[in-house]
């Protein structure tokens, strides 16, 4: 699992049937309480915004986290860290 800030938000007009409606967001990845300055593209699951600290899951954990196990996703955002 990642903690992130969320720097953004991606529109897609076109996308894979299973991630319709889905929210993309741009994150920034933090290791050690620092920025790093990669970032990922990760579907929102618990309704973030834009500055919020969140926790993302990566992998085959991630289609887990949709209840979607087809959708083709590799990062979900799956907490805010308050």
């Amino acid at each position: 699992m990642l903690r992130g800030i969320i720097r953004g938000n991606i529109v897609s007009t076109r996308k894979q049937e299973a991630l319709v409606g889905a929210k993309f967001m741009e994150v920034e990845v933090m290791e050690n309480g620092k920025l790093t300055g990669k970032y990922l593209v990760a579907i929102d699951s618990v309704g973030a915004g834009i500055g919020e600290t969140v926790l993302v899951t990566t992998g085959s954990s991630a289609r887990l986290a949709l209840h979607n196990t087809n959708a083709p996703c590799d990062a979900v955002i799956v907490g805010i860290v308050d």
